[in-house]
């Protein structure tokens, strides 16, 4: 079975929280400015809730069974949300992948659902947990304790919120670049900006990280020997290096391995 690692960059739903609030004859940058500073009111965190956020990048890593891999964003720059967030319900419809993702569980999935019920995006495979298919009664992209949708964080915490770690940290741990020229909390800075590149880039970074950690994750759960895992490795490395992109260049230069 194919596995997709993803990955998504946010910014916040001026257009929902101008409604919210009432905020009407604001621009965007005061709107998002008004919305953190209602949300530090009530939970001393500029993090809203994910309903609040808006889908601006998507990024996966492909790892096909033939052992070909792939990492893109979705879409071309100028696409908007409901194309980013149809893509990525379209490619699980299509392939019905092994998703695997970091606190995907707790941020990326929701937010898409979120999106998706936004935009009347359809996903019937997606959503289904034996309704249409008895097979996938028991292993569905919402069962927590199987493996169609693997959340590292929440997995390699044994599912304890106080054991969970930071993707950049555990990445530094195995010899991964970890973050590399922005992270989230710059993200709406870099798309006032106009640096939607920028905010993809780092969304593939993400994307390679994780996916470096779930292939060291199959050795230490007996699916990949050490020898295969090495080999994936030097596939992977030898794919960025073919790409002649700056950003996957540098994640090589900085890649060290443990």
């Amino acid at each position: 079975m194919n596995t997709l690692v993803f990955d998504i960059e946010t910014v916040p739903d001026t257009e929902l929280g101008r409604r919210l609030h009432g905020l009407d004859g604001l621009g965007d940058e005061e709107v998002a400015k008004a919305m953190f500073a209602r949300q530090r009111e009530k939970t001393g965190s500029d993090f809203l809730p994910l309903h609040l956020h808006k889908v601006v990048a998507v990024a996966v890593a492909l790892l096909e069974t033939d052992q070909r891999f792939r990492v893109w964003s979705l879409g071309a720059p100028d696409a908007d949300e409901a194309e980013l967030v149809g893509r990525f319900f379209d490619g699980v419809e299509r392939y019905r992948p092994v998703l695997v993702s970091w606190n995907g569980g707790g941020f990326d999935l929701p937010v898409l659902h979120y999106r998706a019920l936004r935009h009347g995006i359809a996903a019937r495979r997606y959503w289904d947990v034996g309704d249409f298919d008895r097979d996938w009664r028991w292993n569905n992209y919402f069962n927590r304790f199987h493996w169609r949708h693997t959340d590292l964080m929440d997995v390699l915490s044994g599912y304890q919120p106080r054991a969970a770690a930071p993707l950049d940290e555990i990445a530094a741990m195995l010899g991964l670049p970890g973050k590399m020229g922005m992270d989230g909390a710059s993200v709406w800075d870099a798309y006032r900006e106009g640096r939607i590149e920028a905010i993809r880039d780092y969304c593939e970074i993400d994307v390679l990280n994780t996916c470096l950690v779930y292939l060291r994750w199959e050795v230490t759960r007996g699916r990949l020997d050490p020898s295969a895992f090495d080999a994936e490795c030097a596939s992977i490395r030898d794919y960025l290096r073919d790409q002649d992109k700056p950003h996957l260049a540098a994640f090589v230069d900085a890649w060290s391995g443990a």
